[in-house]
């Protein structure tokens, strides 16, 4: 099964040499399925042909905001529908997470509540799980018929079910610990406060269940495709 992963940012320079770009997270998390990957560069232009170019799709974290006024948004909100009209599974992550809601008519904005940093604890109803978490956007306002899957006190919104074939996570089931620490080290200071900084860095020794998510959007694709 081919999964085509619509990169939306970049990982930071400092960092990328020893981590790979966001795609490569995900060839690491959904690698042992045994699927083939193909990225489309989407933040730098690059489009596939449309969407049967893959079986399945994932829309990666990025730091840029949906809201914001890029001219590859408006061309991957357009793709998102083509995808969702088509039936294909998709999974989007953070950033991806937000513009499949807002493309599919649902509201994104700066939480006023500020930001969620590092290991995180989401209700999922029959179990708790825990991930990391970098993000001060929200989804404050689903589309029609979408189903919340997860939550907490701060991120009402934080897993989403658009029927059988899209499904979508808040959190970032592909960063470890390290990474988080890299993020605050060279993205986070000056940006998010210092406080919530130091509380995830005193955090990041939480163990994850980042291997059961990546499992469960594995066989979500298995399942939409079957």
């Amino acid at each position: 099964m081919k999964i085509g992963i619509l990169l939306t940012g970049h990982a930071p320079d400092t960092l990328v040499d020893a981590t790979g770009d966001y795609d490569a997270f995900f060839v690491r998390l959904l690698g042992p399925q045994n699927f083939e990957f193909e990225t489309y560069s989407v933040v730098d232009g690059q489009f596939p042909s449309g969407a049967d170019a893959a079986d399945g799709w994932l829309i990666t974290g990025s730091r840029h905001g949906v809201y914001e006024d890029h001219p590859w948004i408006p061309p991957l909100e357009a793709l998102i529908r083509q995808i969702r009209d088509q039936g294909q599974p998709l999974i989007g992550v953070c950033f991806g997470h937000q513009i499949i809601a807002q493309a599919l008519g649902g509201k994104v904005e700066k939480f006023q509540g500020g930001w969620a940093i590092g290991p995180t604890e989401y209700d999922m109803g029959s179990e708790r799980v825990t991930v990391n978490a970098w993000h001060q956007d929200q989804v404050v306002a689903l589309p029609e018929g979408a189903e919340v899957l997860a939550s907490n006190d701060f991120c009402r919104n934080a897993m989403v079910a658009y029927g059988d074939t899209i499904w979508t996570i808040q959190a970032h089931p592909e960063y470890d610990n390290d990474f988080i620490g890299g993020l605050i080290r060279t993205r986070g200071r000056g940006v998010v406060p210092d406080t919530v900084l130091d509380d995830a860095t005193a955090r990041l020794d939480s163990p994850l269940d980042s291997p059961a998510i990546g499992k469960r959007m594995a066989d979500f694709y298995k399942k939409a495709r079957a």
